[in-house]
């Protein structure tokens, strides 16, 4: 049998989706993944994944691209190569499977699997209805379990192929604080960054500083000559490294924070609750929750803070970090 999982949006999405991969690998005999450009790092690393297929769909991201009938069908040829028997369609809990179910459905998948609270017609073979408050990753093992691919072990985060780091981080002990976030409305300030490389660095802790290539300037501010500054430096997999040796990651909830979990290290998580945090906190690992979840902003899935001195995040002080530092590196 071959399978086909589809997860469209972003890297720590893919992540939160590999426990339900491997438990699709465990009786399909190849696994291809349907990801996004964004998500396509975290498909390549993901254990049970036999191909990968790319395709920047027109309703996920946060800049889709318009929608353009030869791309369309070139992806429907490209699924229809794949010659899956069965599919997933794994999506958030606020989005629709049904227009990649469609599309699926002219490739010729003759059974496809996914969350749905909308009727489906005849788009989905399995119409499954995720529990309210199930965690991302425990939402899609359930509705792999439902397609009939039981998980298969303990359902954790898990990644392949994690390389030494000591090149990039040097020999000894250190943690890592991740400043940037996919939105503005998920970040901590610079600023209070800064205030914490200085405080843990006080405390005696050595601090590796860790970005994006678009986010340079900002590692480098909140590094401030205290940190080890790695903005710029890592790629998916060598960013797996760095995480991998830390003994804990201070980050908002972006995709490291779930490469973190899938590496086995505790978070710490500067959490604005724009999403709730029940279903995107860092999954399987030690960890402390922190921001004010009551905000206004709660539930609002806003990318830019809809309240003045975005208060959810910028209340959590420096030393606050340093205290959730010290107990999740003692869990």
């Amino acid at each position: 049998m071959k399978a086909l999982v589809t997860r469209l949006d972003s890297f720590g999405d893919v992540l939160l989706a590999g426990p339900a991969v491997r438990a699709v690998a465990a009786r399909a005999d190849s696994v291809t993944l349907l990801c996004g450009p964004l998500g396509e790092p975290a498909a390549r690393m993901l254990p049970g994944v036999d191909r990968v297929l790319v395709w920047d769909a027109p309703w996920a991201g946060f800049e889709p691209p318009p929608v353009d009938r030869e791309d369309i069908a070139r992806l429907v040829a490209s699924v229809a190569s794949v010659g899956a028997d069965t599919a997933l369609v794994l999506t958030s809990y606020h989005q629709s499977p049904l227009p990649t179910a469609l599309l699926l459905r002219l490739a010729g998948v003759a059974r496809i699997a996914a969350d749905s609270e909308d009727y489906p017609g005849s788009l989905l073979d399995v119409r499954h209805h995720r529990a309210p408050h199930a965690h991302e990753a425990e939402a899609a093992l359930d509705l792999a379990a439902a397609a009939g691919f039981p998980a298969a072990d303990d359902g954790l985060l898990r990644v392949r192929h994690v390389p030494d780091a000591t090149a990039l981080t040097g020999a000894g002990p250190y943690v890592v604080l991740h400043p940037g976030a996919s939105v503005p409305a998920r970040g901590w300030s610079p600023g209070r960054c800064a205030e914490a490389v200085a405080e843990l660095t006080a405390a005696g802790h050595r601090v590796v500083v860790t970005g994006g290539p678009g986010e340079c300037d900002l590692t480098a501010y909140v590094a401030g000559g205290q940190a080890l500054d790695l903005g710029g430096r890592t790629d998916a997999p060598s960013l797996a490294g760095v995480l991998a040796r830390a003994d804990a990651v201070i980050t908002g909830n972006t995709g490291p924070a779930h490469l973190a979990a899938a590496v086995g290290t505790p978070v710490v998580s500067l959490f604005a609750p724009v999403v709730p945090a029940e279903r995107w906190r860092p999954y399987g690992v030690p960890y402390v929750l922190l921001g004010d979840q009551d905000a206004p902003c709660a539930g609002t899935r806003a990318r830019e803070c809809p309240v003045p001195g975005h208060p959810c995040l910028n209340s959590v002080t420096a030393y606050d970090v340093l205290t959730a530092t010290e107990k999740v590196m003692q869990a």
